[in-house]
Order: structure tokens, then sequence, then C-alpha cells
């Protein structure tokens, strides 16, 4: 059984900005993915493939919980390789002028069997990446 993944970063933008970047379509696609079905409410299914021509692995999600500038909760998963689906959340906490991010992606040992791309591993790089420097830049500059 693997333990979630947790991501933490400290942000100088506030938890409004952060939010926006986290759910508004056009600032998805600057810094995270291309999902233009996205919408922030409960409940919503979003669609949306890795960067690039490739279309490789097709991520669908589903809105779990939303609490704007608080947190944003979906199911994150490939319909096309397996029935497994796991959970991400995104929570921020202010702190003075700065925000707190804290993002955790549970139950990613149901992907075990697609293979080296689906690794805890590939998931913490992935993520990493996303959380330190493509948000993290999108935000201060």
């Amino acid at each position: 059984m693997s333990h979630p993944i947790i991501i933490e970063q400290k942000v100088n933008a506030s938890a409004e900005k952060i939010w926006k970047a986290l759910t508004d379509i056009n600032e998805m696609k600057i810094w995270y993915f291309d999902i233009p079905d996205f919408i922030p409410e409960e409940g919503a299914v979003f669609n949306f493939y890795e960067p690039g021509d490739e279309k490789k692995y097709h991520h669908q999600a589903e809105i779990l919980e939303i609490i704007p500038e608080k947190k944003l909760k979906h199911t994150w998963f490939y319909p096309e390789f397996s029935d497994q689906k796991t959970i991400v959340t995104w929570e921020l906490e202010p702190q003075g002028e700065s925000t707190w991010i804290r993002l955790t992606h549970e139950n990613i040992d149901g992907f075990n069997d697609l293979g080296e791309n689906f690794s805890e591993k590939a998931f913490k790089e992935g993520w990493t990446q996303l959380t330190e420097q493509s948000l993290k830049r999108y935000l201060e500059s």
C-alpha cells in the first residue's frame, strides 16, 4: 500500500490569486493543463491530455469538494487504462502575504499495474515540478 504523495509549497501570492490559477481555464493552460471542459463546481467532470500533440494519456476527473480559496478535491484517473480512481486535493492556507499550498494525491497504488509512467515516483516528480516550478513561477512572476 502506498502512502499519499504530499507536496507542500509556500508561494508569495494570495489565496485568491492561487485559487484563480487553480480554477480558471485560461490561467490553468498557462502553467498546468489545457482543460476546456473544467467547471469549478462539485460533481463536474473534466477531461484532458498531457501537453503536446501525442495525446497518449486521457485523464478524467470529477470534482468531489470545492471550498473557494481553500480546497479543491477531485478524482484523477485514466479511463482507457484502468477502473482505479485516485484522489487529488489542493489545499490553500494563507500566511500573511504568502499562501501555503498542500497537494495530496492518494491511492496511486491502484495504478501499480499500469507501468513506470504511473508509479509513485513518476507522480511525485510530476507534482513536484508542477507545484514548485510551474505554479510557483507563474504566480510569482
